[in-house]
Parts: structure tokens; C-alpha cells; sequence
């Protein structure tokens, strides 16, 4: 079964690169992953975040409140495959 991966942001610039990034890693890794981005605001509020972009692998917020580099989201896909 694959991850399943959100991207929590209104649409502001940081946020589409870290989609962009993200799938990016999923596709060099060759990761089984699901990515849904999330731009409603009572969505984005129900993981308790104070400030977007966020990423979120099943369900865990991994990655919150900046645009992180692609050997940081990788780190935390890497903490998910076994």
C-alpha cells in the first residue's frame, strides 16, 4: 500500500514548489504515494498548523510552516518506507 501525501496551502508560491518538489522525490525515489493538495483553509486548520506550506504523510505533519530542501522531504519519506 502506498503513502498518502498532502500538501497543506492557500496557493502561494512556497506552496506550489513544495508540491513541485515533493513529487519530484516521490518520482526519482520511485515511491508509492498519493499526493493530494489541500487548499481549503478549515482543511488546512484541522492539522493544527500555524503557518503553510505543510506536508503531511499519512496523516503525520512532517513539515510545517517553510520550503524545505529536497534532501529534507526526502529525509522524511525515508522515515515512512521499511
Amino acid at each position: 500500500m502506498g503513502l498518502q501525501v498532502k500538501i497543506l496551502g492557500p496557493g502561494c508560491a512556497k506552496c506550489k514548489n513544495l508540491e513541485k518538489l515533493t513529487r519530484e522525490v516521490v518520482e526519482e525515489q520511485g515511491i508509492d504515494a498519493e499526493i493530494i493538495k489541500v487548499e481549503d483553509i478549515m482543511d488546512i486548520m484541522k492539522y493544527n498548523i500555524l503557518a503553510t506550506p505543510a506536508l503531511v504523510i499519512n496523516e503525520k505533519v512532517v513539515i510545517k510552516g517553510k520550503l524545505p530542501a529536497k534532501t529534507e522531504i526526502k529525509k522524511q519519506f525515508d522515515q515512512f518506507q521499511s
